[in-house]
C-alpha cells in the first residue's frame, strides 16, 4: 500500500462519508474525522459488494458502486451518530 493509495482512500472517504452525512436528515453528533473513518469503511465494503455482485469495473465512474457506497455512508453515519447520542436520545 503506498502513500498515495493512503491519501487516496482518505479523500474518497471523505468525499463519502460527507455525502453520506448532508443526505442523511437531521443532526448527526458526530465530528469530521468519524464521519472520514465511516466514509472510509462504506468506500471500502460498497465496493467489495459491487465486485461480489459482478459490477463491471471500468475507466469512467462507476456509478451503481458510488450509489452503493454513498447508501453504506448514510447507514453507518446513522448507526454512529445514533451510538453516540445515548440512551435517551441526548448526546455524550
Amino acid at each position: 500500500m503506498t502513500i498515495q493509495s493512503i491519501l487516496g482512500a482518505i479523500v474518497i472517504g471523505a468525499v463519502i462519508g460527507a455525502i453520506g452525512r448532508l443526505l442523511l436528515p437531521g443532526r448527526q453528533a458526530i465530528g469530521w474525522i468519524l464521519t472520514i473513518v465511516v466514509g472510509i469503511v462504506a468506500a471500502l465494503i460498497g465496493t467489495m459488494i459491487a465486485q461480489v455482485i459482478g459490477v463491471e469495473t471500468t475507466p469512467g465512474i462507476d456509478w451503481i458502486e458510488l450509489v452503493l457506497q454513498v447508501v453504506l455512508a448514510v447507514v453507518g453515519v446513522g448507526i454512529v451518530a445514533g451510538l453516540r447520542r445515548g440512551p435517551r436520545g441526548t448526546s455524550i
